[in-house]
């Protein structure tokens, strides 16, 4: 089952292997070219602004005091759990 599957992939891993090798050469489309570049760019430029909107989103957040709101709320939960305290138990040193 795994064999079949595998073989199926290659198949068609070298099926587009040779449609790209088929535009090197007499056979040239600049289509082909074009658009894979817009793609291309496209995706670049999604990835580009999906990282701006993340960092302001990180920076300011939803809401006004979104961030500080956060960090009390994780030293609520660090405390509680004694989370980064060091033992003075006298057993580590």
């Amino acid at each position: 089952m795994f064999g079949i599957m595998m073989s199926t992939i290659f198949t068609m891993l070298v099926g587009m292997l040779s449609n790209f090798a088929g535009q090197i050469g007499p056979n040239y489309d600049p289509l082909f070219y074009d658009v894979m570049v817009y793609i291309f760019a496209t995706i670049m430029f999604t990835v580009f602004l999906l990282g701006v909107i993340a960092f302001w989103l990180r920076v300011h957040g939803l809401g006004g005091d979104t961030r500080e709101r956060w960090v009390a709320e994780l030293n609520k939960h660090f405390e509680r759990e004694g989370i980064g305290l060091i033992p003075d138990n006298g057993k580590y040193w």
